[in-house]
């Protein structure tokens, strides 16, 4: 599947969830809805992946992070439920991204009164 049209239905399922519950909630919340939502829609998804750390070649942690959402093994999901998305959690997603050589990821805020104002699309380019 296109990664573009796989990202397209994950933003689909973050609206449904969304006009569903409202914003204000907690995150985790928003993300077990997401999880029923997007395996609703025939895809695979996995809660809360752990992602091991690596330094010059070296595992320094077994799960230095863990990804919120990982949709068909190729875009990370990371949820929020903020009162507004700051550059730190763009750069967290992109240091995430990079870490778990995923291409793209998806920064969705419900803390927003429109979900469509709270999705940010994040590209992991090659650094070479």
């Amino acid at each position: 599947m296109d990664i573009n049209h796989l990202s397209s239905l994950i933003i689909k399922a973050a609206i449904k969830v969304h006009k569903e519950l409202g914003p204000g909630l907690l995150e985790s919340v928003y993300q077990r809805c997401m999880v029923i939502e997007l395996e609703n829609s025939v895809l695979r998804v996995q809660s809360q992946v752990p992602v091991p750390i690596f330094y010059r070649d070296k595992k320094i942690h077994d799960d230095g992070f863990r990804i919120d959402l990982l949709v068909e093994d190729r875009i990370v999901v990371e949820l929020k439920s903020v009162e507004q998305i700051r550059d730190v959690h763009k750069k967290q997603l992109l240091t995430y991204l990079r870490l778990a050589d995923k291409p793209l990821g998806l920064l969705i805020n419900f803390n927003e009164v429109l979900l469509k104002n709270g999705i940010t699309r994040i590209i992991n380019t090659p650094s070479d």
